[in-house]
């Protein structure tokens, strides 16, 4: 065994620790915070919240990547499962956690109106990326900003379409009891009615509900021209299964909530039928080169209509974390609001209420040979 005088162990000791130094990432003096992510990675409504979450991560590690950024920023995913108890469990884990400078979440509408309290409570700003419910931002809590439309942005155009160019002039509504389903159902009677078609009737049905057909098989005597439903995927695709199955042969209409291939899967032939209204995002450099980023990322999942919309969400996040720190959660929050971002969906800036100020274009669209596509009359 060698033996060697402690200076000569002291030398290389000291080489070690240089070649350690030097072998440091250019990052590892910069301080870490975290940022939140919440949406619905199992369950129904998981293929929205992981194209979400992948957005959001390559939003996160293009910051890292960038040495400009003042930050080291690590993400932290969790499961809201589309469910109001667990996203507000979700929510007290990551203001529990003093290296959680802010986040982004939910996909849900019922989801959000859960967890704002409790991130107004601990001061930690929440940008909304996905929920579209007007209650969101009505509220105007300081904490919570949303970069995505409300369903009125989506609910209007479809209405006054429907009445004017589908000539769809007596229309039904079924929704579900939740704040989004109720919202979507006291919209669309006031724009079918404001475009001057009329609502025959409007039946609201708790979330989860599978059997449709009593309320169907009356909607087949009133002559209806076509049946507005307010909730989301596996619902829609159920109603407009049974739709078929009880010989409806109306559209079926609807916003973004139904754009899934879920509901594709759920509705079978009878996903032919319907038509929902979209935000159409503008294309912009920055949206093809994040599309460009995400597709040399090989994520295990597709990019989906949210993916953008977190993706923003995380880099304004990032924008005023590297611009205010995060000492201050207020200040960050205000910061927040206050802002102006290149985004991949264009210049965004938030209202008096936190509501993104992006002009939104919106698009029709239907399910032809199993997908979804442009709407075109038939």
């Amino acid at each position: 065994m060698a033996h060697f005088h402690p200076s000569r162990r002291t030398a290389i000791a000291g080489l070690l620790l240089s070649a350690f130094a030097f072998s440091a990432p250019a990052h590892a003096e910069k301080p870490t915070v975290k940022i939140g992510f919440l949406g619905p990675l199992s369950g129904g409504n998981a293929q929205q919240g992981l194209g979400a979450r992948n957005g959001f991560l390559l939003a996160i590690e293009q910051a890292n990547a960038n040495p400009d950024s003042k930050y080291v920023f690590e993400g932290v995913v969790l499961d809201d499962a589309s469910d109001p108890q667990t996203g507000v469990s979700a929510a007290m884990k990551l203001v529990n956690d003093p290296n959680v400078a802010a986040a982004t979440g939910h996909w849900n509408s019922p989801v959000a109106l859960a967890t704002m309290p409790v991130f107004a409570r601990f001061q930690t700003p929440l940008i909304v990326w996905g929920a579209i419910s007007p209650a969101i931002t009505a509220q105007n809590l300081p904490e919570v900003t949303r970069v995505t439309p409300t369903l009125l942005t989506e609910n209007k155009p479809l209405s006054e379409w429907a009445v004017k160019d589908l000539g769809a002039r007596r229309i039904a509504i079924i929704a579900d009891t939740s704040d989004y389903g109720k919202a979507n159902a006291e919209s669309v009677k006031e724009f079918v009615t404001g475009a001057g078609g009329e609502i025959v009737s409007t039946d609201l049905l708790p979330v989860g509900s599978t059997d449709f057909r009593t309320i169907l098989t009356s909607l087949k005597s009133k002559n209806v021209d076509a049946i507005y439903f307010g909730g989301v995927i596996t619902e829609a695709g159920i109603v407009a299964r049974q739709m078929k199955e009880l010989g409806i042969d109306k559209p079926i209409l609807g916003i973004s909530g139904m754009y899934d291939p879920e509901f594709i899967a759920v509705a079978g032939d009878a996903a032919q039928n319907a038509i929902v209204s979209y935000p159409a995002a503008s294309v912009t450099p920055k949206m093809e080169k994040m599309n460009a980023d995400y597709a040399a990322r090989k994520f295990s999942e597709p990019a989906n209509p949210y993916t953008k919309y977190a993706f923003d969400a995380a880099n304004v996040i990032i924008q005023a974390i590297n611009e205010k720190g995060v000492k201050d959660k207020p200040e960050l929050a205000s910061a927040i609001r206050a802002i102006k971002h290149d985004g991949a969906t264009g210049t965004i800036t938030f209202d008096a209420h936190g509501q993104t100020e992006t002009p939104i274009k919106i698009e029709l669209k239907t399910v032809r040979d199993g997908k979804w596509t442009s709407y075109e009359p038939k």
